[in-house]
């Protein structure tokens, strides 16, 4: 299973990976989840490890995040896509850029599943039509609302929908429902 996280930028993407990735790790260790393994297929400085990093250190965190930076290149997309495309696991996840792209199509073409997640659903229906057209199943169309109080859950069948609030760097967001919701329906889906 290899499932995207998408959606326009800065819509929190990368905080929902770091989410889930606390979370499944965790069952992980109890033998209740296969191994998650993550790529981050956006060469935007955030990697796995800058969650923890600005939580500890924000300065070191973005010192380091604009030294990792780099262009979102063809190169870099066939590269990615290539790890998407050969990857041995049964369970990943795919952190990709915010952009409707060739870069982004290279990359996701090769997955099987899709999250999206985001700040306006007036853009949700572009992002939809996308994943569509790469015969990606949409599982969870998240709504992200940094200043909202509480998560919402929507809908469960026959897609996850709902909002979840405050995915803010630094910040665990773990145990956020609808963050424990998306991963219920993902291990269900293995």
């Amino acid at each position: 299973m290899k499932v995207v996280l998408c959606g326009p930028p800065h819509s929190g993407k990368s905080c929902l990976r770091h989410g889930l990735k606390q979370v499944i790790d965790a069952l992980h260790r109890k033998g209740q989840a296969p191994y998650p393994y993550f790529i981050t297929a956006c060469p935007d400085g955030e990697g796995s490890w800058y969650a923890e990093t600005v939580r500890s250190n924000p300065v070191l965190a973005e010192k380091l995040k604009k030294n990792y930076k780099s262009k979102f290149t063809p190169e870099f997309a066939q590269k990615v896509a290539d790890d998407v495309k050969n990857t041995p696991l049964s369970f990943n996840l795919i952190d990709v850029g915010g952009k409707i792209d060739g870069k982004n199509r290279l990359i996701m073409q090769y997955a099987t599943h899709a999250v999206i997640i985001s700040r306006d659903l007036n853009l949700v229906s572009d992002w939809l039509d996308f994943c569509g057209e790469l015969n990606l199943k949409t599982v969870a169309i998240l709504e992200s609302n940094l200043e909202g109080i509480e998560d919402q859950l929507v809908a469960e069948i026959p897609i996850l929908r709902g909002s979840i609030h405050g995915l803010k760097r630094g910040e665990d967001v773990s145990n956020r429902p609808m963050i424990q919701k998306l991963v219920e329906v993902l291990l269900k889906l293995i």
